[in-house]
């Protein structure tokens, strides 16, 4: 299971059509790395394994939450995990995140929403690491094509 979220992962930063050299962004401690891509380009065994409706139509968030430690590598941390979704005529989506687990060493917020061909959305992210009282307010923006 690790594995295809892994792969969901990987995936989710290279496949993504407007990827920059880096979808992270540093807040304190923190590094909070984001990415958004048509559901359709997640494999069928990993969309069915994390219950993603594959579409062309269809977008995945994907948020990491890792805390910069010490140690040689950071630390992925639960966090209270909110975001929507604003297009160019200010419509705004509240999209539902929901946390996934890999073992011990990985942790994810995905969410899903309905995409139009060519729509750009400005994603704001809320991010609450655990422990702590202020979010983090994360923005970027994409444009999803689905034809």
């Amino acid at each position: 299971m690790k594995t295809m979220f892994t792969a969901l992962t990987l995936l989710t930063i290279m496949l993504s059509k407007t990827v920059s050299a880096q979808q992270a962004q540093q807040f304190e401690d923190y590094t909070i790395h984001y990415s958004a891509l048509n559901s359709s380009l997640i494999s069928p065994e990993v969309a069915k394994a994390y219950g993603i409706r594959r579409s062309e139509s269809r977008a995945l968030i994907n948020i990491a939450v890792l805390k910069n430690t010490n140690d040689p590598l950071p630390t992925a941390v639960k966090a209270k995990v909110t975001t929507s979704g604003r297009n160019l005529t200010g419509q705004t989506r509240e999209i539902d995140m929901r946390e996934i687990h890999e073992g011990d060493d990985a942790i994810y917020y995905i969410g899903e929403l309905s995409v139009r061909n060519m729509e750009t959305l400005d994603f704001t992210v809320m991010v609450t690491p655990e422990g702590q009282s202020k979010p983090f307010t994360l923005k970027f923006k994409q444009q999803f094509y689905t034809e």
